[in-house]
């Protein structure tokens, strides 16, 4: 067997008919499998153990030899090796072809490299190779051409005339003859003489020509290869055919459609045999053609052969493709073992970094260790008594289990898995019965809820792997979200109405203004009932006399507050209670804030439960002058009405006007309703502390429903007056179930889109690892707040703190240095810049920096999941994909309708995030301006409007505005280069050509987060810079110069810089190349790996041109790795960290923690890789 860590590079290219010959351990030359009475299987069949290894270990066919001691003989009698059983998982055989056949994914594949070759068209070619037309393969002295396409008929009649002066065929033969034919070298020059001078569809043309003929070129691949002669057969393990119960047998497809081939080439041998008529050799052929085909790709072309019951077989690339594909589903997906699933219910008791795991699932996952402890302490004798021992589920194996399972963390995981938090580690703390417990803290985190969830727990059996758990995933260190660096485990809830209720201020509350010493005394009186938690009352504290309440003494002290965070004398609110997590782990750290967290949790849990708070009926109090408000408004609605029945007002203008009135009758009824409710009753109490509901949702209950959308999405004139506590009407019942239902559906379908989205997210930038400490660039980025008219959606502060400044940062006024350049800037420091006055900060961006295959830590600043400086081997394209992708769920898929002009709806929420990362052509797009100038607006004479900007370079720019587009400028305004004259969004590919890279880099940033940020989603900024880079990192070449590169290629920019300092050193001329702008799909195949890109989409298509240009895997991202099973390039995988060794005091060196994987510089070659199928 390969082993993954031998290579570090992977080559696949075609293989020659000699290669897969040297592959195969005999030829199949009979379709049958295995015999019918002995199950054994036919000699020469499908599954002959002369050619593909015995069935069972170390035993020959007819039972000659048994036993190992035989190992390696072949015997006499039925040529069986006696092996190991195993070695028909690897060894392959092949068939040997009566006629040739073509390979469908070369000859039916988008662009048909075969076609390109021969310069024949698709079509054409596919008669030929279908035996419909004959092609002249040597025309001789007649006057027809090489390559020439002939009907039956016109072939007959030039036989007639010429007879055997030229030469033509029909099927694969003939195409083989023509592809050997090909002189690769001369037609690359042809064709380069050639594009000198094309324009249009021809230049196309030559250029796909160019690139096939150079792929083949540069890769040692033959043309006729691409024809097959042989066809190998995979080994029988991985097409099984195994008995079922009643008798019959379930077989694999490929086992079907290799038996349609060997049957067809068996028929087809015989008829050349017999010199059958031409005719029924041609059908004979054109039939061993459809079944080749079907094998490699059923259902590419014509009909997919079925099986029973009319489903279509799964042929060769089936098996890769797609979510059950090869790649996929076992490749990328493995499940594990030593793992176990159950419900999880809360454990209020649990500290942070506990989890509350059932004693028979913990007894299941730590047997083996159980085992060897039983045995280790001599309770057991041997493993055979220790496992009847566990499985008895003896007293004393209970005990051990506890021993075993303290401080040996295990992982949870809850589905779906949208981000790292997803899975973290704890110490498990044995429950009874059969739920998983939970600590309410981590809920977040894993967006769990307790109505019937179900959580996946996972055992660390390594050293390494424990310590990594207990390092890197335990709870207690993933208190900060990696989007923004804001604590994720934060009271939620009832601890949050707990502290609310307990810092609440009641004027008038018993024993009002009275004086404590201290601490104690206060609580002695509260014990006494002379005072209530809402009281305020004086009371020392670190001797000063401060007017606080009993209940915030109760909070500071009982929680406890740490001293260096201060007295906390406020009502403690959701907001506030997370404002002071963040404060404790940014001054003392996670383990001061796990036990903080703790501390609140259990204060908050009592106190709810102390206060006791309910909702009746009672509570919910309508506003008295509710009536009022509404008959106003009505009134005011008529007299629009009748304005509209008399012609004064347009349909549009009276629905805007109606749908403004409504507007503020609601916001109205919302104001009187939250003045009338009391501070302390129960619903105002949960909202306003934060704990569940808001106000929107106390209007519908008290005030009233207000305006509904239809079915379509736009906004109705009629609003709902009533609101739930005072019942609706049928009619209002009827509106108010459009936006229900759409709710429900726009949820179902916001799931799979963004999951989707992530996907792609994490596959562009999953090679995006930070791989050295500075790349040394002088290049940055200016950043200034982002704002939306008056609308602030990003402030300047939160942009550049955990971000390294560029170069010296002054305050002006005294010429004070706030910040060296290449220093970070943090919270204090990006404070100090706001508070001078400076608007815009010059900082080390990713979008700009310089490290190969990957970022640097000084470009990409801060580590936002632990608040420190990013390390090497930080996965941090992965982390960026993941911050995008996790909160997609929570925006709107709403297209928003304000019954206006066409094109006025603007795409909003997780719709448009796809279409800025995918690069597409917005709806309604805007119209830009190319030049800087005056803006001069004219009326043509058909109605139509055209816009012209004076001045600049280029003197005049005129731009024709469409019927139904909006301006935003007015006669006399000055516009800048790449503004946009009208309303809409901009196309980022337009944007570019205007200003560049940067340009389309800043829109991306800006945005994707005005999107996240509508939805009060904070993402930091280095997240969407990662991606917008992966997006613009390749170039398309315009001049090739001297390089060895070829027009229209693409690349990275660093492969072009590096051709061109090449070609510089040796005095040539430098390929010129523009930028490119792909979206995330693209980005992702256009990857260096096929590996990655092959697992991503479109699997077949990404084989197809890797083999044919003989592409070289360089194994650099995470998934390649993964796929081929080795230890990915990130964490302690990085080159860096291979080699580390650990140091011993007694001066003697311990084997490396991480196994020493000394890559060879060979290129793989093998069947495995070679996917020419």
């Amino acid at each position: 067997m390969l082993d993954a860590n031998k290579f570090d590079k992977i080559r696949v290219s075609l293989a020659s008919p000699e290669q897969i010959r040297s592959w195969s351990s005999g030829e199949v030359k009979k379709p049958e499998t295995i015999n019918y009475r002995t199950l054994k299987p036919e000699k020469d069949g499908l599954f002959c153990e002369r050619i593909f290894g015995p069935t069972k270990d170390w035993e020959c066919h007819c039972g000659k030899y048994k036993r190992v001691r035989y190992k390696g003989v072949v015997c006499d009698r039925c040529g069986v090796e006696v092996t190991k059983s195993k070695v028909r998982r690897e060894r392959m055989g092949h068939i040997e072809l009566a006629a040739p056949v073509s390979h469908i994914w070369y000859f039916k594949g988008i662009p048909s490299r075969m076609g390109l070759l021969l310069d024949i068209s698709p079509r054409a070619l596919e008669k030929v190779l279908y035996f419909v037309s004959y092609i002249v393969t040597d025309p001789g002295d007649t006057p027809l051409i090489r390559k020439q396409i002939l009907t039956e008929t016109e072939h007959r009649d030039f036989r007639k005339k010429y007879g055997a002066d030229f030469q033509a065929g029909m099927g694969a033969e003939s195409v083989r003859k023509l592809l050997e034919e090909v002189d690769l070298e001369k037609e690359s020059h042809e064709l380069k003489e050639i594009l000198k001078t094309a324009t249009g569809q021809k230049k196309i043309r030559a250029t796909r020509r160019l690139d096939a003929v150079d792929s083949f070129l540069s890769s040692g691949n033959h043309p006729e290869w691409m024809v097959m002669e042989v066809i190998p057969v995979i080994p029988p393990e991985l097409r099984p055919m195994v008995q079922l119960d009643g008798g019959r047998f379930a077989t694999s497809d490929l086992n079907d459609l290799y038996r349609r081939v060997i049957n067809r080439n068996n028929r087809l041998k015989r008829l050349i045999d017999l010199m059958a008529p031409d005719i029924i050799v041609r059908n004979e052929k054109r039939m061993l053609q459809e079944a080749v085909d079907a094998l490699i790709d059923n259902g590419r072309r014509g009909r997919p052969v079925a099986g029973p019951g009319n489903r279509p077989l799964k042929s060769l690339s089936d098996m890769l493709k797609g979510k059950q594909g090869r790649f996929r589903q076992n490749l990328l997906g493995k499940r594990v073992d030593y793992s176990g699933r159950s419900v999880i219910v809360v454990g209020p008791d649990l500290k942070m970094n506990q989890c509350g795991l059932p004693r028979k699932m913990a007894l299941e996952l730590f047997k083996p260790f159980v085992m060897k402890r039983l045995v280790d302490d001599g309770i057991a004798y041997n493993i055979k008594s220790a496992k009847r021992m566990v499985e008895k589920g003896h007293d004393a194996v209970w005990d051990v289990l506890e021993e075993v399972a303290k401080n040996h963390p295990v992982l949870l995981n809850r589905a779906p898995t949208l981000h790292r938090l997803g899975i973290q580690a704890f110490d498990p703390v044995l429950v009874d019965g059969k739920a998983i417990r939970l600590h309410p803290l981590v809920c977040t985190a894993y967006n769990a809820d307790f109505d019937g969830d179900q959580m996946a727990v996972h055992l660390p059996l390594s050293l390494e792997a424990q310590s990594e758990a207990r390092l890197l995933m335990l709870s207690v260190n993933n208190i900060l979200n990696p989007k923004d660096g804001k604590p994720v485990a934060t009271p939620t809830q009832d601890m949050v109405l707990g502290s609310y209720y307990l810092t609440v201020e009641r004027d008038g509350a018993k024993g009002e203004g009275m004086i404590f010493k201290d601490y104690t005394e206060a609580m002695l009186a509260y014990e006494f009932g002379e005072v209530t938690v809402h009281s305020k009352v004086s009371v020392r504290v670190n001797g000063h006399m401060l007017n606080t309440t009993i209940g915030r003494l109760i909070f500071n002290f009982e929680i406890p507050i740490p001293e260096e965070l201060g007295y906390y004398n406020e009502e403690m609110g959701k907001k506030k209670l997370g404002q002071l997590v963040a404060k404790c782990y940014e001054k003392l750290g996670a383990n001061a804030t796990a036990n903080l967290l703790d501390g609140i949790k259990a204060l908050g849990y009592k106190y709810s439960t102390r206060a006791g708070l309910t909702i009746s009926v009672a509570d919910i109090t309508v506003p008295e002058n509710k009536k009022a408000i509404l008959d106003a408004t009505t009134i005011e609605v008529d007299k629009i009405q009748k304005q509209f029945r008399r012609g004064l007002l347009s349909e549009q203008e009276r629905y805007d006007k109606v749908i403004r009135l409504w507007s503020t009758a609601t916001e109205d009824v919302t104001d009187a309703m939250m003045k009338s409710l009391d501070r302390f009753n129960p619903v105002y109490m949960m909202a306003n502390s934060g704990a569940r509901g808001n106000v929107q949702q106390i209007r519908q209950l008290a005030g009233m429903r207000g305006l509904m959308a239809d079915p379509s999405g736009r906004i109705m004139d009629i609003p709902i007056k009533a609101n739930f506590r005072e019942g609706l009407t049928v009619l209002e019942y009827f509106i108010s179930t459009h936006g229900a239902r759409k709710g429900l559906a726009d949820t179902a379908l916001r799931t799979a889109d963004s999951g989707y989205l992530t996907r792609r997210l994490v596959d562009v930038s999953q090679d995006v690892i930070v791989r050295e400490m500075d790349c040394g660039s002088i290049k940055g980025i200016t950043v200034s707040e982002i704002k939306e008219g008056n609308n602030m959606i990003e402030p300047l502060e939160e942009r550049i703190e955990g971000r390294y400044a560029l170069e010296d940062i002054y305050d002006k006024s005294s010429g004070k240095v706030i910040v060296k350049g290449g220093e970070m800037i943090d919270a204090t420091t990006a404070a100090e810049i706001v508070d001078a006055g400076i608007k815009q900060v010059t900082i080390r961006s990713v979008s700009t920096c310089e490290t190969e295959h990957g970022v640097c830590a000084k470009c990409y600043g801060r580590n936002l999941a632990n608040g420190m400086k990013v390390e090497l081997g930080e996965a941090v394209g992965t982390i960026a994909a993941q911050s995008i992708g996790e909160p997609g769920t929570q925006l709107t898929m709403r297209t928003f309708h304000t019954g206006g002009v066409a094109g006025d709806d603007i795409t909003q929420g997780l719709p448009r995030v796809e279409e800025l990362f995918e690069a597409r052509k917005p709806k309604g797009k805007a119209i830009l301006s190319s030049t800087t100038g005056k803006v001069a607006i004219k009326e043509m004479e058909d109605g139509k409007r055209v816009v012209e900007v004076i001045g600049g370079d280029s003197g005049l720019e005129t731009y024709a505005i469409p019927f139904n587009s909006r301006l935003k400028v007015r006669n006399g305004d000055v516009v800048s280069s790449g503004d946009t004259l009208t309303e809409g969004s901009i196309d980022p590919k337009e944007l570019m050509k205007i200003k560049g890279i940067r340009g389309v880099q800043e829109y991306i940033l800006k945005e994707v987060q005005k999107v996240y940020r509508m939805q009060g989603v904070d993402i930091n900024d280095k997240h969407i810079e990662i991606i917008a880079r992966q997006m613009t990192r390749k170039v398309t070449i315009e001049e090739p110069g001297d390089t060895e590169l070829s027009i229209g290629m693409q690349i990275n920019e660093s492969k072009l810089k590096k051709a061109n300092e090449q070609v510089l050193k040796e005095g040539g001329e430098p390929a010129i190349a523009k930028p490119m702008l792909l979206g995330i799909t693209k980005a992702s195949l256009a990857t260096d790996s096929f590996f990655s890109a092959a697992s991503f989409q479109e699997t077949t298509r990404v084989l197809t041109e890797a083999a044919i240009k003989g592409k070289v895997d360089p194994l650099i991202g995470l998934k390649e790795n993964v796929l081929i099973g080795k230890l990915i390039p990130a964490g302690t995988g990085l080159e860096e960290y291979r080699n580390v060794e650990i140091e011993v005091e007694e001066e003697e060196v311990a084997p490396p923690l991480v196994e020493d994987f000394v890559g060879s510089d060979e290129i793989l070659e093998t069947p495995e890789a070679s996917l020419d199928i």
